[in-house]
C-alpha cells in the first residue's frame, strides 16, 4: 500500500495473515538488488568483491581507498540472475542483461526507475522508524496484461539489510559492524566456522 504510486503489486489482499491473496505473473528472471553501502559478505556482495581487489562490480567502477559499510554517493542496481531452485543467483550487469535478452531494455529501464524509486521509499519509512535501509532485493513480473509488477516481499528483514541509525557512527568508529535487524549475523556466523554454500552440509 504505501509503493501504490510508484508500482503495482500482485498482492490483491489478505483476508489471514497466514493468506495473501495474488495475482498470477510472469516473472522477470533477475533478482534486482539495490544497494545504499558498500557492505555484505556472500558472493555476490559489493563488499566481498571490493575486498578481493575489484574495482569494477556490476559494471560499475569504485575508487581505491574505501572501507567496509561506507555509504555509496547514489544507491545503485547490482542484478543476479535467478537460479533455479537448489542453484545459486549469478551477478550480471545491467548491460550484459540486456544484451543477453534475460529483459528487454526498455522494460529493464521501467524496471531500475521503479526499483530505485521504491527504495527510496524504503529509506524515508526506515528512517523516520530510527533506521536505515542499506540494500535489499526486488522481484517483479508482468501480469496478464503486460503490466510492470512488483511480485516479492517488499523491504522486510529476509529481503533487506536494516541498520539502527542511532549507533551507526559509533560502532563503526570502534571498528565493529552497525547493529544490524536482519540475517547477517547468520551469514557472518557461517563464514566464521568456514561453510562457504559451496561445500557439503555439516
Amino acid at each position: 500500500e504505501r509503493i501504490a504510486d510508484l508500482v503495482p503489486s500482485h498482492v490483491v489482499s489478505v483476508p489471514d495473515a497466514n493468506v495473501t491473496i495474488g495475482k498470477k505473473c510472469t516473472t522477470l528472471p533477475v533478482e534486482v538488488v539495490v544497494r545504499g553501502q558498500l557492505s555484505g559478505s556472500t558472493s555476490t556482495a559489493l563488499w566481498t568483491a571490493y575486498a578481493a581487489g575489484e574495482r569494477t562490480i556490476y559494471g560499475i567502477d569504485f575508487p581505491d581507498g574505501m572501507q567496509k559499510n561506507d555509504p555509496l554517493p547514489e544507491a545503485i542496481i547490482t542484478p543476479t540472475t535467478k537460479a533455479e531452485q537448489g542453484g545459486h543467483d549469478e551477478p550480471i550487469t545491467e548491460a550484459d542483461l540486456v544484451a543477453d535478452k534475460l529483459v528487454d531494455g526498455a522494460l529493464w529501464e521501467q524496471v531500475r526507475t521503479v526499483a530505485l524509486a521504491v527504495f527510496e521509499r524504503g529509506r524515508d519509512i526506515a528512517a523516520d522508524a530510527g533506521l536505515g535501509l542499506v540494500d535489499t532485493k526486488y522481484e517483479f513480473g508482468l501480469d496478464a496484461d503486460g503490466v510492470l509488477t512488483i511480485i516479492d516481499e517488499v523491504h522486510t528483514p529476509d529481503s533487506s539489510r536494516y541498520w539502527r541509525a542511532s549507533t551507526v557512527d559509533e560502532r563503526l568508529s570502534a571498528g565493529e559492524e552497525p547493529e544490524n535487524l536482519d540475517k547477517e549475523y547468520v551469514r557472518l556466523a557461517y563464514v566464521r566456522n568456514g561453510y562457504d554454500k559451496l561445500s557439503d552440509p555439516w
